[in-house]
């Protein structure tokens, strides 16, 4: 059975309506023919990610999103997704996006990363962007 779990690290935040979000999320790894065993994302401050990046990735730098595979088998999606609301906000405004639409293509795009989509190369960032944008249109209007 899959399980997709919501949390938060130091900040005060709450995912609007979760339901919907999973069940997008859910859709999202079928239609790449991935299973959904378990998955935890994990919203946090630019200070808690900033550790994480430091202790577990060597980094010394903000990030938005920081994705742990934890699946022991191809074609399983089971990790953890960290990801920072004040990166998520400061990106938001430099692209002139709402911030919902900007926190949905973040957590996609750590969705991606589990189903082995990388964003090394510009070949590889304009294939994770389209993808990103595909996937983004199947979200209810509502959830945006």
């Amino acid at each position: 059975m899959s399980s997709i779990n919501f949390f938060s690290e130091d900040i005060n935040f709450t995912l609007p309506r979760k339901k919907s979000i999973k069940n997008w999320i859910q859709n999202v790894v079928k239609a790449e023919d991935f299973f959904l065993s378990d998955l935890n994302i994990v919203f946090s401050s630019d200070a808690y990610l900033l550790s994480i990046n430091q202790q577990y990735l060597s980094h010394d730098y903000y990030t938005d999103i920081i994705t742990f595979d934890n699946s022991d088998a191809s074609g399983i999606v089971e990790g953890d997704i960290f990801i920072s609301i004040d990166r998520v906000k400061d990106n938001a405004l430099i692209h002139n996006k709402p911030f919902l639409i900007e926190l949905h293509r973040v957590l996609i795009h750590g969705i991606l990363h589990l189903m082995g989509y990388d964003d090394h190369s510009p070949h590889d960032i304009l294939i994770m962007r389209q993808k990103e944008d595909c996937y983004l249109s199947l979200l209810q209007p509502d959830n945006l």
